[in-house]
């Protein structure tokens, strides 16, 4: 079975080439008036030297439109993301769509859903579960969790890289990079023959913290794939409109660009950016984003135009999510639609497993239900395929005037090839639904997870590739114990969990 989705359809152009070629003129005017806050010197003097008007002294760069579109031609339009099973490589570019999973803070009590922190073993599960779907491709960051009981906060992106790695045989195509630990993932990935993804986060508007120019600088010296990411709410960190948001975000993403591709000309990359509106309730804490809003699918949609007007990949994760802080009928629709117009927008790459209750949670559960709509999106993605034999012309005559399609093999190669039949959905008649326990969605979500924790098993790493995460991860703590970032009632929890006689899987 191919790994990924071929798209077959043309994505939807919600802008004309006019509204596109405004919005870039635009984004091109504010980084040469206003630029860009980098606090990294290092960053500073390479934009200097390339021509940006550069205040050191205010860590403000201004960089001239004809440098941008420089650097927007050397990024690969294609380029591919090696997994562990070299099977499951991700080919980014060419009409190829990937899903992956969106993290969540916490896990959640299904019966309460009040939330908490998640366990070493629910992690390891959570990620064996994402390894068992069909139509999850690759790992997003953090997936499925923001880190896990008994680590050190500084521990917890390695921590969870390693779990992905272990539980995981696609592509980590993207990391974190707080603390300072991509120089441990880039060592992973390179002892391990894989790749791994980073990015440069923007703190809107247009500020760039040390922490993750470093980060991008890194990676791109390394030559793995850096990503944009630039995040807003609109009326707070960016305009009130979309078009003005979308100049905005996009002025960042550009900056993005012309840093990783001066530092290592050719550097691949995708986009990353989406906007959300503000929580307009009375009494709301502002600014509050709006999870699962259509104005931000809205957004992504305009985003996703603008890039693929650039020729570079883009990437989103806004149909990942959701507001409902539960498993229910909002949770479908909004990530429904955020899937579908995700696909619409022309995106490569689709995080949309397992997040909901605006990020703040991640169940297998949710995943599950979630691999039926990323199944459906990816049908949607293939057309519809004309010629002779789909037309059925002879067999139409065949039949003539009395239903008789059913018996004829056409029929059996056919519907297995034009339909998507979702794992996790009741189809069942009336009376067939009552004879057999009512059960909805969810139940048979419960089931699925069930069966999958006892049947499948994730191909286990060799005994060299098991030494190099463990030596990776014992050098990372010491380098951060060194730092004192891991206090001693920290390490005194955290030798706990590693003197269990499961570690490092459960």
């Amino acid at each position: 079975m191919p790994h990924g989705f071929k798209r077959n359809i043309k994505p939807f152009d919600i802008l004309t080439d006019d509204q596109v070629e405004a919005i870039h003129r635009g984004s091109l005017n504010v980084l040469e008036q206003t630029g860009i806050r980098l606090e990294n010197k290092k960053a500073l003097k390479l934009l200097a030297d390339n021509g940006c008007k550069v205040d050191f002294e205010q860590m403000v760069a201004r960089i001239p439109h004809d440098l941008v579109e420089e650097c927007l031609s050397t990024c690969p339009s294609q380029f591919q993301i090696r997994a562990r099973d070299k099977n499951k490589n991700m080919n980014i570019g060419n009409g190829n769509v990937y899903f992956l999973p969106f993290p969540g803070k916490n896990t959640v009590d299904i019966d309460t859903w009040e939330p908490r922190t998640a366990t070493r073993k629910e992690f390891y599960e959570g990620v064996a579960i994402l390894d068992a779907l069909e139509h999850v491709h690759g790992m997003y960051s953090f997936a499925p969790y923001i880190g896990f009981a008994g680590l050190p906060e500084v521990m917890s992106v390695l921590e969870g890289v390693a779990g992905q790695i272990r539980n995981f045989s696609g592509p980590i195509a993207m990391a974190g990079r707080p603390y300072g630990c991509e120089i441990y993932t880039i060592k992973l990935a390179r002892d391990l023959g894989i790749d791994i993804g980073g990015g440069m986060k923007v703190t809107p508007p247009f500020t760039f913290h040390e922490e993750q120019v470093q980060a991008a600088m890194r990676l791109a010296e390394a030559g793995y794939v850096t990503y944009t990411e630039n995040i807003r709410i609109m009326g707070s960190t960016g305009p009130s409109t979309l078009a003005g948001s979308a100049v905005s975000g996009n002025a960042e993403a550009l900056a993005e660009v012309v840093l990783s591709q001066l530092v290592n000309q050719g550097t691949k990359m995708w986009a990353l950016g989406y906007t959300f509106p503000q929580d307009m309730r009375d009494g709301a804490v502002v600014p509050a984003p709006v999870f699962g809003a259509i104005s931000a699918h809205l957004s992504q949609m305009v985003f996703g135009q603008i890039w693929r007007h650039y020729r570079i990949p883009v990437y989103t994760s806004v149909a990942g999510s959701s507001s409902s802080k539960t498993m229910d009928y909002q949770a479908g629709y909004e990530k429904a639609i955020g899937a579908m117009t995700a696909v619409l927008s022309g995106a490569s790459v689709i995080a949309l497993h397992g997040s909901f209750g605006s990020v703040d949670a991640f169940h297998p559960l949710q995943a599950i239900l979630d691999d039926d709509i990323a199944g459906m999106a990816g049908r949607f993605m293939q057309g519809v395929e004309v010629n002779d034999e789909t037309l059925a012309v002879d067999l139409i005559n065949e039949v003539g005037h009395k239903p008789g399609f059913y018996s004829k093999e056409h029929t059996a190669k056919w519907s297995k090839r034009e339909q998507f039949v979702p794992r996790s959905a009741d189809r069942l008649s009336y009376p067939e639904w009552m004879a057999q326990g009512k059960k909805q969605a969810l139940d048979y979500a419960k089931e699925r997870m069930k069966n999958i924790l006892a049947t499948h098993e994730p191909s286990r790493l060799n005994q060299e590739h098991e030494r190099i995460i463990s030596e990776t991860l014992e050098e990372a703590r010491k380098n951060y114990r060194a730092k004192g970032l891991i206090s001693e009632v920290e390490w005194d929890e955290y030798r706990k969990v590693m003197g269990s006689a499961q570690y490092p899987y459960l």
